[in-house]
């Protein structure tokens, strides 16, 4: 099918439509509702054989979407902000059950004070929840990593949930063009999903998710541990296989720009990389070795690519689109934890929260404090608050 210009919101419901996702429970809030919405129109246009149910929660849709990739079905459905929140619950029922659904978030702030713009701390807390996350930068990544997760939650050597996150209106509402797949490619990619697990079945009634005591509790948590350590060869050949079908690809885990000679490199999430990029185009015309890390994946984490990176440069910078209040932010936690050992001065740098604009601007400050600290080889601050009222950022 040729490019469509169409939103974030539209790309991920085509795309769980030619996944042929066999059961979809909706519950609308702003900025996903579309997304289901688009969905109830592909039911009722015939483009789409699926079970829609609407359903009076958010809780109640991530139940449902467990109960039916329990009962052997392909299970989608979307969420964002105080909705993920409100699942949090059933996530680990979900990983815990071993069951391969596919959530799209659209990340946006969670309450207090009210804010429908984008922010990443509601996926955030869900990073110990045992689900693969990636987030996406552009609306085109939307529309193939929701396919792409079929593959990889659904693999025999996986078999966990997986959330796509896109940033709320920057690209749930904003338009690009797409090129929007057709059935048979998909088809031909996904195949229909065969459940590796025993599925529920009112002609052989069983039990699951029952309680267990803590002589075997600890052994389940390590298995589901391990599944998400081999999600990573799993993400890769996806990646490589997707590549191959469809004629683009999104690099495994993480993202690599211009790194290879690099004395600084920022590592971005979500859609604040597109304008690095430029950023850090426009200042290697001006001879500044500045480079860029994408990261993809939050789950699993990149350490070993990540290590490699860092190993090789002066000065490291992590930005982050949320806070874990009282210490830094997220990205920059898990990126200290992995980077453990490697002398290189590290910063982070937190700005975008509640749909603040990111600008080249910004991102030039950025990049301009960390090749001061490759200079000097220390960081002022650990932790800067970049373009905040009243906050001294160096």
């Amino acid at each position: 099918m040729p490019s469509r210009v169409v939103t974030g919101n539209y790309a991920a419901a085509w795309a769980a439509m030619r996944a042929r996702v066999q059961v979809v429970p909706a519950y609308p809030i702003t900025p996903q509702t579309f997304i289901v919405e688009h969905i109830s129109e592909f039911v009722n246009d015939g483009m789409l054989d699926a079970e829609f149910v609407e359903v009076e929660s958010e809780h109640s849709a991530m139940s449902a979407t467990v109960s039916a990739s329990a009962s052997g079905a392909r299970a989608f459905t979307a969420t964002s902000s105080q909705g993920l929140a409100l699942m949090h619950e059933i996530l680990f029922c979900a990983s815990g059950l071993r069951v391969p659904p596919v959530l799209a978030v659209v990340n946006r702030s969670l309450s207090a004070p009210l804010s429908i713009w984008c922010e990443h701390n509601d996926i955030m807390p869900e990073r110990d929840s045992g689900w693969l996350i990636v987030f996406c930068e552009n609306n085109q990544e939307v529309h193939d990593m929701i396919i792409q997760a079929f593959k990889i939650a659904e693999d025999k050597r996986v078999q966990l949930p997986m959330s796509v996150n896109l940033d709320a209106f920057i690209l749930s509402h904003s338009v690009e063009p797409v090129d929007l797949a057709d059935a048979q490619p998909v088809d031909e990619f996904l195949g229909k999903f065969v459940p590796h697990t025993a599925v529920l079945d009112p002609e052989k009634p069983m039990a699951i998710g029952h309680a267990e005591p803590p002589d075997y509790f600890q052994e389940t948590r390590w298995q589901l541990h391990d599944a998400l350590e081999r999600s990573r060869e799993v993400v890769l050949e996806v990646n490589r296989a997707f590549a191959d079908k469809f004629g683009r690809d999104y690099h495994g885990l993480i993202e690599e720009y211009r790194t290879e000679d690099a004395d600084a490199v920022l590592m971005t999430v979500g859609t604040v990389t597109g304008t690095a990029r430029d950023v850090v185009d426009a200042y290697r015309e001006k001879g500044k070795k500045v480079g860029l890390v994408k990261l993809r994946f939050l789950r699993p984490y990149p350490t070993e690519e990540l290590r490699k990176v860092v190993s090789r440069v002066k000065a490291f910078g992590v930005y982050d689109r949320a806070v874990s209040f009282g210490v830094s932010g997220p990205n920059f936690i898990e990126a200290k934890s992995a980077l453990y050992g490697l002398q290189v001065p590290t910063v982070n740098f937190i700005t975008g929260l509640g749909g603040r604009d990111v600008t080249v601007d910004d991102v030039a400050k950025m990049f301009d404090a960390l090749l001061e600290v490759a200079k000097t080889g220390k960081a002022k601050k650990p932790v800067v608050w970049l373009s905040t009222r009243g906050v001294d950022e160096w």
